[in-house]
């Protein structure tokens, strides 16, 4: 039997303690051998058609593989399936949401790194695009550290005044909304960037120095949040080396691998410094990697099983 879960499940279930914690054991688990496969498919119009797999972590008993239909100009923009299957036997264990999956896993995995390479009294906030991941950041770093004010911009200025509404309200704190990116980044120690930008956003000249960035829209081929002349002056941190220099913000940019400072594994495994100096300007800049989907699929697999939560379907009647 599988079991289907969706999204009103999956956002019951999940904890954002809970999913960073198996996040970061996942960051500093061993290396499990498999080579991770990145499948972007361009589709006539807007659309492409994506696939992540295998998603594997040391020490859990399954796998995943993910499908996704990505149509920027559809809301929501992101829909398809997390398939978790047992390691041992490949039964289907469970099918999951993926976008509910995806903003999870990425929010969460950025807001540990947002938080690793912030300076440690950082605490006043500008998000650049308002949607589902950005908001899965707000709620990892408010695990991590104290915000205590925050700055909003989106292309649709309702969504961004509800935004810093809802945000404001669950921390107590004051929550405005500006006109564009650079105002919204102008006192900012923190920045968060998740927009479908194609075009560059934010340039040297526009952050303070100090400031962290974590941009989580250059994620694939042709997509870009960040002048070259920023990312040249800063200490940058991927989650995949060859992946940003193939795909993310490595090629965007036209830098190569080695202008990378190294991944946030290396980072949390205690292989490598973070923040070097106080004024320095930080990146956060990942793509996104399959086993951060089996992390969050296995967590809500193992809530949904003691909980009875979902729908069990048996695929083979």
């Amino acid at each position: 039997m599988t079991l289907l879960l969706a999204r009103s499940n999956l956002e019951a279930l999940l904890d954002p303690g809970a999913c960073l914690d198996a996040l970061r054991r996942g960051f500093t688990a061993e290396r499990d051998g498999a080579v991770a496969r990145r499948v972007i498919a361009g589709l006539p119009g807007r659309g492409s058609a994506t696939a992540l797999l295998p998603g594997l972590v040391a020490g859990i008993p399954a796998y995943t593989v993910k499908v996704n239909a990505k149509f920027p100009g559809s809301r929501p923009a992101l829909r398809g399936v997390v398939c978790l299957h047992d390691l041992g036997t490949g039964e289907l264990l469970a099918q999951l949401d993926s976008a509910t999956v995806t903003a999870w896993r990425t929010g969460l995995a950025a807001a540990l790194g947002t938080h690793a390479l912030a300076r440690p009294g950082a605490g006043t906030v500008a998000v650049i695009g308002a949607g589902a991941q950005a908001d899965l950041v707000m709620r990892g770093l408010a695990e991590l550290r104290e915000v205590r004010g925050l700055t909003v911009c989106d292309l649709d200025a309702g969504r961004a005044a509800a935004f810093a509404e809802r945000h404001g309200a669950r921390l107590g704190i004051g929550a405005a909304v500006a006109a564009g990116p650079r105002a919204a980044v102008r006192d900012a120690g923190i920045v968060v960037m998740a927009t479908w930008a194609r075009r560059p956003l934010l340039h040297a000249a526009d952050v303070l120095p100090g400031t962290h960035v974590t941009s989580l829209g250059a994620d694939e081929p042709g997509k870009a949040e960040l002048g070259t002349d920023l990312l040249k002056g800063a200490r940058v941190v991927v989650d995949d080396v060859p992946l940003a220099a193939e795909m993310g913000v490595l090629a965007a940019a036209g830098l190569g691998a080695g202008h990378a400072a190294g991944t946030l594994r290396d980072l949390l495994r205690g292989r490598m410094p973070g923040r070097v100096k106080g004024d320095e300007v930080t990146v956060y800049a990942p793509v996104g990697l399959p086993w951060q989907d089996l992390a969050l699929g296995w967590t809500a697999y193992e809530a949904a099983r003691a909980t009875g939560t979902g729908t069990k379907f048996d695929f083979l009647a």
